[in-house]
């Protein structure tokens, strides 16, 4: 070979090297992280987590009648585990029966005291008709006397046959009177009668009702199913220690697992993009490797403030369109919700863009050298940007700033 093709080759290789230690240097302060400009389908999502639920279940609840005894905040005091699967009769819990047995025992002492009134009232009446009965055959008996003795005084004077007569008569109108009174005795006797024995029949069903009522704090399931808790209305999951109210006696649920559903919460910002009928791809915590789809059914009007916070959020309902046998009321999804979608774009990384002055721009790779761009962008996510000006597909554009190109000019659009 040549002693100058030698030597060209020689040179060549050495700017090679020195090419490669320049621009390919592996120290971690001057490696320049890059991507290329790629042309594709953009996504916009909005990824926010919920927690699954059944769009139909049974609600067993407790007593239905604690308002009619006066009865509010009755502690559970016995409950099955949650997700226990049961069947139509089986015993799922029960209630603190305290207020009830004090309601029993007061009951049972009015019994008895109306049980001895009308007792009393019976044998009462008992004397006092018997007296008038008495008193009106003391009148016959007198009355029959003296038509006797008027009888046999035919040869009397007239003045002792008169006086007879008169006492007959006398003896007869106070008998009129004795029966009168007797018979307005008896009815108050019986209204008495009817007025005690109606408190004793009303304490009666009373006791009935308190023990129908006692009964009833055991509960037991009316359905096959899978039990969860009931939430109150703070959120909070009703367990053992819980209370229970006459206007939300639900202790648990009975979900229909064949119809879920993901119940989430999006912020002010995101609500806006979401809409009724956008397709959702849900994912489980508990099982990674499920994913289902669904479809936004509900979006909330009107927001709420988050617990302990001044945030408005508002509530987003996800319909499962299929659903698995794994999944459960209570676990955790991951909604990514498509609100956009765009074909046949440019998009790079966010990192890639950098402003000045309200300028967008990028720094892109020009052979050895490093070029500023100004961008036209439209839509971003949480990733990426689209780019309508600006760049070419395959352009190779810096997440970080390289070394040295701060200052330069910014080529603008229109200049190229």
């Amino acid at each position: 070979m040549p002693k100058k093709t030698m030597y060209a080759l020689g040179i060549i290789a050495i700017l090679l090297l020195s090419s490669y230690f320049y621009f390919f240097n592996t120290d971690e302060e001057k490696v320049a992280i890059t991507s290329e400009v790629k042309r594709g389908v953009f996504k916009n999502e909005v990824i926010i987590s919920g927690e699954a639920q059944s769009t139909s279940l049974k609600k067993i609840k407790g007593p239905a009648n604690l308002r009619k005894f006066k009865l509010r905040d009755i502690k559970i005091q016995d409950l099955i585990p949650e997700g226990t699967v049961i069947k139509a009769g089986d015993y799922v819990g029960r209630l603190d029966p305290t207020g009830v047995n004090e309601q029993i025992i007061d009951a049972r002492l009015n019994l008895e005291t109306a049980q001895s009134k009308y007792t009393q009232q019976k044998l009462d009446t008992t004397l006092t008709l018997k007296q008038e009965r008495n008193a009106i055959k003391d009148l016959e008996f007198n009355m029959e006397e003296t038509r006797l003795e008027l009888k046999q005084s035919i040869y009397e004077p007239p003045a002792t046959i008169r006086k007879l007569e008169i006492n007959l008569e006398k003896l007869e109108r106070d008998l009129r009177e004795r029966k009168e009174n007797y018979a307005i005795k008896k009815r108050q006797a019986q209204a008495k009668m009817v007025e005690v024995g109606t408190e004793v029949s009303k304490i009666n069903k009373q006791l009935k009702a308190l023990k129908d009522l006692l009964a009833s704090f055991t509960i037991y399931s009316d359905s096959n199913g899978m039990l969860t808790y009931a939430k109150n209305w703070r959120g909070d999951k009703k367990k053992v220690g819980s209370t229970i109210s006459p206007w939300d006696p639900t202790i648990a649920n009975l979900p229909d697992l064949t119809k879920m559903e993901s119940k989430t919460y999006a912020n002010e910002v995101d609500i806006r993009k979401i809409k009724k009928g956008l397709p959702v791809k849900i994912g489980f915590d508990a099982f990674p490797d499920i994913e289902l789809d669904g479809i936004v059914t509900s979006v909330a009007n009107v927001g709420e403030k988050k617990q302990g916070s001044d945030i408005k959020i508002f509530q987003i309902l996800i319909e499962l369109t299929k659903t698995n046998e794994n999944i459960r009321p209570g676990m955790t999804t991951s909604n990514r919700i498509l609100t956009s979608s765009k074909e046949d774009v440019l998009t790079v990384p966010l990192e890639a863009v950098f402003s000045k002055d309200s300028i967008s721009f990028a720094y892109v790779k020009a052979g050895f050298s490093v070029t500023k761009k100004q961008l036209q962008l439209g839509e971003s996510n949480n990733d990426v940007v689209i780019v309508e000006k600006g760049l070419k597909e395959k352009d190779v554009v810096y997440l970080t700033k390289p070394e040295g190109y701060e200052e330069k000019s910014i080529k603008l659009l229109g200049n190229d």
